[in-house]
């Protein structure tokens, strides 16, 4: 299901605020040449993640799912010079492609890639986070999110990415398992008194989720 009108995310991407080269170079190859291009970022979505960590200021970053590295391009971007992103890739090939990328950065020295199973990876970085992105595996959102939120600091931010799941959150009953778990991780965060949060339409949703 398209949610977002194609013509409508073409038109705000018009008038929006270009990616740097390297960003758009990871962007057009990844587009072109990955069997699974789809789980990459909108270009869109990727300067909003910009615009929005280069407002918070983040010190320390967290990203589950790395894939072949533009969102973390982008949230990189709100790094300050003692700043350090983590991000995890379950996918050995696409952390590869990614670290090329990241090396070719300047953040090169402030991107710490890890390869791995996430909820193995975060317990040992003993790190208190300013801003969170999940774009990982569906059915371990939740398990993230119980896994995280203690170690995001006051004021901190995750943003949760594909809340709407390509529209299967809206079927009656919800089917198939990601949707499934997606729906949970939904009501869970709806229900927890301890983060204010704001599920936002853009492309496949994102979930804002400030911590008290």
């Amino acid at each position: 299901m398209e949610l977002i009108n194609p013509l409508a995310e073409a038109y705000a991407e018009k008038f929006s605020s270009p990616l740097d080269e390297l960003q758009e170079e990871v962007a057009t190859h990844t587009t072109a040449t990955h069997p699974h291009a789809h789980m990459m970022s909108s270009r869109l979505q990727g300067k909003f993640l910009e615009i929005f960590s280069i407002l918070h200021s983040p010190s320390r970053i967290l990203e589950i799912g790395t894939f072949t590295g533009f969102s973390a391009l982008c949230l990189a971007k709100g790094l300050g010079e003692a700043g350090k992103l983590y991000t995890i890739e379950l996918r050995e090939e696409d952390a590869i492609t990614a670290r090329r990328y990241f090396e070719r950065s300047n953040y090169a020295d402030r991107i710490i890639l890890h390869t791995g199973n996430a909820l193995m990876i975060i317990p040992q970085l003993h790190e208190n986070w300013d801003l969170v992105f999940i774009d990982a595996d569906k059915t371990g959102y939740l398990e993230y999110y119980k896994l995280i939120l203690p170690h995001v600091r006051s004021g901190g931010v995750i943003l949760a990415d594909n809340v709407l799941y390509h529209g299967d959150v809206l079927d009656e009953p919800i089917k198939g398992k990601n949707a499934k778990a997606i729906n949970e991780f939904n009501e869970f965060v709806k229900n927890d008194n301890r983060v204010d949060h704001v599920l936002v339409p853009i492309r496949d949703g994102l979930m804002m989720i400030r911590k008290k």
